[in-house]
């Protein structure tokens, strides 16, 4: 079994910011996929289950994919929740965030490695005990940036222009889920 977690906010404002891009990543896996999410309070997230087959992918594997409800910097807990109840083991574990030490539309994968400032990854590695987790890094930076300083900019809405280049930019992060997946 393998756990997929797209990181973000819980509530509606946050939809389109900087910061929810990996909610945005998997609402979109799950349109194109024809998967619909379910909510459970025992592991406070959004989250589905389903298999290989469903996913149009090799093999008979299950796969569990959660939108932590947590807000962003305390999605180890619910991770740490699924991953405990379902015996998944931090390899098994693909994490897709927000990463505004990259440029807008990089996409950038690692079998491990540290936070790299981002709250979200300091929890997950602090509720996991390990930094040795896949994770897909979707990067966010630009010349607002600087204007703006970090938090606003996290927590800002992607522009006009960034908007355009989000569904080549969320194909070619699916096309990634995939590949991990297989």
């Amino acid at each position: 079994m393998k756990l997929v977690i797209g990181f973000g906010n819980p509530e509606s404002k946050y939809n389109f910011t900087r910061h929810n891009f990996g909610f945005l990543t998997l609402d979109f896996y799950t349109k194109i996929k024809n998967l619909t999410w379910e909510k459970t309070d025992k592991f406070n997230a959004v989250w589905l289950k389903t298999n290989a087959g469903s996913l149009n992918l090799p093999g008979t594997e299950q796969f569990i994919f959660i939108k932590p409800q947590t807000y962003y910097n305390e999605v180890g807990r619910s991770i740490q929740a699924f991953a405990h109840f379902y015996k998944i083991t931090p390899k098994d574990i693909l994490i897709i965030c927000d990463d505004f030490n990259l440029d807008f539309g990089k996409i950038r994968f690692r079998e491990k490695g540290s936070d790299g400032g981002n709250n979200g990854l300091k929890s997950a590695i602090r509720e996991l005990g390990t930094d040795s987790f896949p994770r897909l890094r979707l990067g966010t930076d630009d010349n607002l940036r600087r204007k703006t300083g970090d938090i606003d900019f996290v927590l800002s809405k992607f522009t006009a222009s960034e908007k355009e280049h989000l569904p080549a930019i969320l194909r070619n992060a699916c096309q990634q889920i995939d590949d991990w997946l297989k």
